[in-house]
């Protein structure tokens, strides 16, 4: 069984574990838990899985009336999770974090099942923290990680990437370029923000791309779904609400800006590539700037905060295309958060439990 969800970055790296999973037991059982309402609930039956919701829901920052039935959600939520895990007999329960991951690791637990718990961030989230007494392994992505987890359960894993990201390794960058139409002499700039698009860096981009087409900076921006971009006129600028390739984006690419979720810093450190990183301030407990001093207290990325993205991203962007030496530093460090066989290493400690 596994459970967890929310965001993209829990929903990922859980269907990345499953299907590593079926490609070497094709005749595996596979059961999803979620919360229902969210991402999980569509997107997990369109890798091909199913999945059982919970009631469960997380405590809102402002005082709300829905704040004073979670004690009722939550334990409605662990009975339907231990029913679900005495019908479903699972031989080892994974979790990926997430309010309805706390219930099955809880209720899994209970019922004697071995649990392995999978954290994304540099900064654990909450659900994983409170269940990691109740967990036989701990995969992470980060070192010093002992601050909130048992030394003794951690393993350093990383996190598990979308399989068509790794053909970006092969790909040649001036041949990757030549394919999206760009200049293979000049330099490219992917800007990416995550399917719904980051308001903030869309903001900033569509001030500077006027003055970057003028010097000769060609960009590929990702907007997402809930932002128009005006691009016309301007010579080697372009934007889509999504980049359906994205393995020859990340090849073309000379420099990424980004948000620093964990999935996509994990990218970025895989494929090496010199980095901008504007973290979300809208997010859990600010994991993502946390994310992002991890690299940047390493020089292995730029952080630029979300706050001065508007007025610095072209001074932060132009300094660092200029600077061949300093992109070259970036990409050395960048070399100890690169962790190819994540999913392959999750999996055998996985394993490893069933024995």
């Amino acid at each position: 069984m596994i459970s967890g969800g929310g965001t993209g970055g829990h929903i990922f790296p859980a269907i990345a574990i499953a299907n590593e999973i079926k490609r070497r037991h094709a005749d595996v059982e596979i059961l999803f838990v979620g919360a229902n309402g969210r991402m999980e609930m569509e997107k997990v039956p369109l890798a091909g899985y199913k999945i059982i919701g919970l009631p469960i829901a997380g405590l809102q920052r402002k005082i709300t009336l829905s704040n004073f039935a979670l004690p009722f959600k939550l334990i409605k939520s662990i009975l339907m999770a231990r029913k679900i895990v005495k019908d479903f007999q699972p031989d080892v329960a994974i979790g990926v974090g997430g309010y309805a991951s706390a219930a099955l690791i809880y209720a899994a637990s209970t019922c004697k099942v071995p649990v392995l718990i999978q954290e994304q961030n540099s900064y654990a989230g909450l659900t994983n923290k409170l269940m990691s007494g109740r967990a036989a392994k701990i995969c992470v992505a980060y070192p010093d990680m002992e601050k909130y987890f048992p030394a003794a359960k951690i393993v350093e894993t990383g996190n598990p990437v979308r399989a068509e990201i790794y053909s970006a390794l092969s790909l040649d960058k001036a041949t990757a370029k030549k394919n999206l139409g760009y200049s293979e002499d000049q330099a490219l700039v992917l800007i990416i923000g995550g399917s719904l698009g980051a308001r903030t860096i869309n903001l900033a981009v569509q001030e500077i791309i006027e003055k970057a087409s003028s010097k000769n900076i060609q960009i590929l921006w990702q907007t997402g779904k809930n932002f128009t971009a005006d691009t016309k006129g301007l010579d080697g600028v372009k934007a889509s609400v999504f980049i359906q390739d994205m393995a020859t984006a990340y090849a073309a690419a000379d420099v990424v800006v980004s948000r620093a979720g964990a999935i996509s810093v994990s990218e970025i450190s895989l494929l090496n590539k010199a980095s901008i990183l504007i973290p979300s301030p809208n997010v859990a407990e600010d994991h993502q700037t946390k994310n992002a001093m991890a690299l940047s207290s390493k020089q292995a990325a730029v952080l630029l905060p979300d706050s001065d993205a508007k007025e610095k991203l072209f001074e932060a962007l132009e300094l660092l295309l200029n600077d061949v030496t300093k992109q070259e530093e970036l990409r050395n460090n960048l070399k100890a958060f690169a962790k190819p066989n994540a999913l392959v290493e999750i999996v055998n400690e996985i394993e490893k439990l069933l024995l």
